[in-house]
């Protein structure tokens, strides 16, 4: 009897050492396709490893802005995140280079086959800094929104545009630009919108209707100024908790659900664009002109920021891909 206690006891103690729960904070609102596919990816995850590893995942913001949530995960409150454009800069640089203003001129097939194409050089950084990389995911074509008509580039001198704070891609930008830059963080940005602190953001189309920013706009300038992604990644020390049997089985997983979150996304964007028309938003046409006034204006910023926010060599990879 005793010995059937010990072992029982010993069993308990074993499955209790190598279970591990990942908490992850993300901005995607309860009730989108980001939140059903990881909700299902969690489930997956749990059921796959038999328990052994599961998944936390706080939605719509509820752990704090991006900056928020990477402060957490470098203090041990939080293991992971989904990330996106300057958060993901700050843990590493170099994947801002596909997110650099006027180089995929509207073609998102382009930018997201670059973006496969360099995955393995961007999560060699991650890495480098302390991050194992789950997935990539398409985020969007960026549109700027305005409640101001910008038929042109040059009617947007003297704008007040956000800009999410520290963002050095952005701030290159608003300066080459001639816009007014705000910095404030991502759940300000309505309010700030109907108080007039800003008159002007930007966003793919998901994201400016499901933070109902379009209630607060009247024109969309239909020429996508950039591209934006995310990933889905994990700190190293809450990866090194998942038992290594299980690693390449949660890879999988995630890999798979952070897929379908990108196919949703193509999709939900334009039925985003198509809702906006359809409550009345404008969408205004910049001229052809415009794109070489684009192009000198990339060359510019690129200039600031190489060497800088990412590397000469992500740069040139960049480059080559195109």
């Amino acid at each position: 009897m005793i010995k059937s206690l010990l072992v029982l006891g010993s069993l308990l103690i074993t499955t209790q050492l190598y279970a591990v729960t990942l908490k992850f904070g993300v901005l995607a609102p309860e009730g989108t396709n980001w939140a059903k596919q990881m909700k299902k990816m969690a489930k997956e995850v749990k059921k796959a490893t038999n328990k052994k590893v599961k998944f936390k995942i706080y939605f719509g913001g509820a752990q704090g802005d991006e900056h928020d949530v990477l402060r957490k995960i470098r203090v041990g409150q939080l293991h992971g995140g989904m990330f996106t454009g300057k958060t993901l800069g700050d843990i590493n640089g170099d994947v801002r280079v596909v997110e650099l203003p006027f180089t995929f001129m509207g073609d998102r097939s382009k930018a997201w086959n670059a973006v496969e194409k360099m995955a393995g050089f961007f999560d060699k950084g991650f890495n480098k800094n302390e991050f194992v990389n789950l997935g990539f995911s398409e985020i969007g074509l960026v549109y700027f929104v305005s409640q101001k008509d910008t038929p042109n580039i040059k009617a947007l001198n003297g704008v007040k545009i956000w800009s999410w704070e520290g963002d050095k891609l952005v701030s290159a930008m608003i300066e080459e630009m001639k816009l007014i830059s705000v910095p404030l963080p991502l759940p300000d940005v309505l309010s700030s919108l109907s108080t007039g602190i800003i008159e002007a953001a930007y966003a793919p189309p998901l994201g400016i209707v499901s933070l109902q920013w379009n209630s607060k706009i009247k024109y969309l300038v239909d020429f996508p100024i950039a591209y934006s992604v995310g990933a889905f990644l994990v700190s190293n020390k809450g990866w090194n908790k998942v038992p290594a049997e299980h690693r390449e089985t949660v890879k999988k997983i995630t890999a798979k659900y952070i897929a379908k979150v990108s196919k949703a996304n193509v999709d939900d964007n334009q039925a985003a664009l198509e809702s906006m028309k359809a409550l009345g938003v404008k969408f205004t046409k910049f001229p052809d002109s415009d794109v070489e006034t684009g192009k000198k204006l990339r060359e510019q910023i690129v200039k600031k920021l190489k060497g800088k926010l990412f590397s000469a060599e992500a740069y040139n990879l960049l480059l080559k891909h195109l």
